[in-house]
């Protein structure tokens, strides 16, 4: 018995150890600066400030589990281990156009979408990046979900001079550090929620170019053009303390065009007060994919990405955040097959482009193909 005592005594020692090296060494690779910072000094004190800040984090306008009834975390872990769904991502190189963005004159009103969320936009003259991700990666560990094979076709180099870049939040594939330190020298401002800023600030953004917003606070531009930080619901963070820095949406009001970008977020009510509160839609930019019954909640179905649309009053749908990554358990061209069923008889139109293909915002009859058919 005694021995019994000393072999299990060792063993519980041994894994203490193990445990112990184990976090010592998660303590030290999450210092690396891809991880970002969390908010601390006056933009901590900014922070506490805030209506959506509470108990030492910030708050849907509407507080509800993150995970569907019925659901578990996990459960949800041991079937992504355990469980192959099909088609979660393309065989074939997926189409794509190459197009010179320097080129482009200030005169046109433009979108340039690069796969998941990150596009390029001009409108007015003012050129806008939006969550940028060049590095073909969405996660700061070896292994998947990397870019799916033609997708990765953009860099840095390829961008213009940008006026404005928007982040929407600070997840991995929206805020990628790689392309956000190199963007740096060409960026004029950045515009996040509160707190996101400590992130910019550590990869070398002067104070000057980063601009932190609350939910109903707003840029202005230049006459007659803003950009407003509006709610949705979602989370964020980037380590083990999470929701420390404001999710997004905008909605950017221009003498000629009026855009909103939905960020990522589940339904809620606030497309309709949106609507209410800002002058007709010209443009949704909608997330539409990597969604999953389970995680409702904050990412949308595709019917209600159709719904909410329908509730902006937006003229046009641009769906983004797919076809680029893998997140959801869902057919990778899912996202398009059912926001085009969905989008019939709707009052919107639906723009599908490739990849890298300019879209003409002040062009109603611009036509574009189901490009993802037939594509394995």
């Amino acid at each position: 018995m005694k021995r019994f005592k000393r072999i299990t005594k060792g063993v519980i020692v041994f894994l203490l150890c193990i445990m112990a090296v184990l976090a010592v060494v998660t303590y030290f690779y999450m210092k690396q600066p891809q991880f970002g910072a969390l908010p601390e000094g006056e933009r901590l004190e900014r922070i506490k400030k805030s209506a959506h800040y509470k108990d030492g984090k910030f708050r849907n306008l509407v507080e509800k589990p993150t995970l569907s009834e019925g659901y578990s975390f996990t459960g949800e872990i041991w079937e992504a281990i355990t469980k192959k769904f099909p088609r979660t991502e393309p065989v074939d190189v997926l189409p794509s156009v190459k197009t010179d963005l320097k080129a482009i004159s200030r005169d046109r009103n433009v979108i340039v979408w690069f796969g998941h969320s990150s596009f390029f936009l001009q409108v007015n003259g003012v050129r806008i990046l939006v969550d940028p991700v060049f590095s073909g990666r969405i996660f700061p560990l070896p292994g998947k979900p990397d870019a799916y094979k033609g997708t990765d076709i953009y860099s840095v180099e390829d961008m213009p001079e940008i006026d404005y870049m928007l982040l929407s939040h600070d997840h991995y594939d929206h805020l990628d550090y790689e392309t956000a330190k190199a963007l740096q020298p060409k960026v004029k401002y950045v515009v996040c929620g509160l707190g996101a800023g400590a992130h910019y600030e550590k990869w070398g953004y002067t104070g000057q170019q980063i601009i932190e917003k609350d939910w109903g606070e707003q840029v202005d531009v230049k006459p007659g053009f803003t950009i407003f930080a509006e709610n949705t619901h979602h989370e964020s963070g980037r380590g083990f303390k999470g929701s420390q820095a404001l999710w997004l949406s905008f909605y950017i009001q221009s003498p000629g065009m009026n855009v909103y970008y939905s960020g990522d977020g589940g339904y809620s009510s606030r497309f309709k007060e949106i609507a209410e509160k800002h002058p007709p839609i010209d443009w949704a930019i909608m997330e539409c994919g990597q969604y999953n019954k389970a995680w409702q909640s904050v990412h949308e179905l595709p019917e209600e990405v159709a719904k909410a649309t329908a509730e902006l009053k937006a003229k046009n749908l641009l769906p983004v955040h797919h076809s680029k990554f893998t997140l959801g358990k869902h057919p990778w061209d899912e996202p398009l097959k059912e926001i085009t069923r969905y989008s019939q008889d709707k009052n919107y139109r639906l723009a599908t482009p490739m990849i890298g293909e300019v879209v003409n915002l002040d062009d109603s009859t611009q036509v574009f193909k189901q490009w993802w058919k037939n594509i394995k």
